[in-house]
């Protein structure tokens, strides 16, 4: 893996970082960042790109992640705000201060597709980086179900919109409750999508 040819160069700890929801029209973005440990026993076995696991797998590596990692931090951007920066200055965003808020300062930052600017530490974007990376791939679970919780929450406070069943991405059942009940506060109006629902025009 990628992060053990950089522990190897001496370049370490290296922190890898991803997020979940950017594709999303409702619901925040959550970027998460993981420093693995070294320490004996502290392994864990299966770690992969969270979209190539199972509900159930992922469920199982979260808590050995909280608990086996030298380090873990995950950091929200609410649905307005994504609004409000556009949702790439909100990626970048989330994912720099995810790094930024980890208790063991990374020696080498690897983040998942888009390069970071303003890590204190060198760093590097790295395509399908949760396929090369255990770090990123850690990550990768720790955003997707953190963010997965949240809107199982936001499903009771709006059932109208079953986002326990889609995770706010769009698909045929958010999309029929979308236009049936027009957006709620979780929905990103600069999606066009929610724009049309709500007869605005994207912001």
């Amino acid at each position: 893996m990628y992060d053990d040819m950089l522990d190897l160069a001496g370049l370490g700890p290296v922190a890898g970082a991803d997020e979940a929801g950017r594709g999303a029209c409702a619901g925040p973005l959550v970027a998460a960042a993981v420093v693995l440990s070294s320490e004996p026993g502290h392994d864990i076995p299966g770690l992969n790109d969270s979209k190539a696991l199972t509900h159930r797998q992922r469920d199982r590596l979260y808590p050995l992640i909280l608990e086996r990692a030298a380090a873990v931090c995950w950091y929200v951007v609410e649905a307005p705000d994504c609004d409000r920066m556009g949702i790439q200055a909100a990626n970048l965003e989330a994912l720099r201060q995810a790094v930024l808020g980890l208790d063991v300062t990374p020696g080498f930052v690897i983040t998942d597709g888009f390069f970071v600017p303003g890590l204190p530490v060198p760093s590097l974007g790295m395509w399908k980086g949760d396929q090369v990376a255990r770090c990123v791939s850690a990550a990768s679970i720790v955003a997707k179900v953190t963010r997965d919780a949240i809107m199982d929450d936001l499903d009771l406070v709006y059932p109208g919109y079953e986002f326990s069943k889609h995770k706010g991405y769009v698909t045929a059942v958010h999309q029929r409750r979308l236009d049936e009940l027009g957006p709620c506060p979780q929905h990103r109006l600069s999606y066009g999508n929610v724009a049309r629902a709500a007869k605005v025009e994207p912001s």
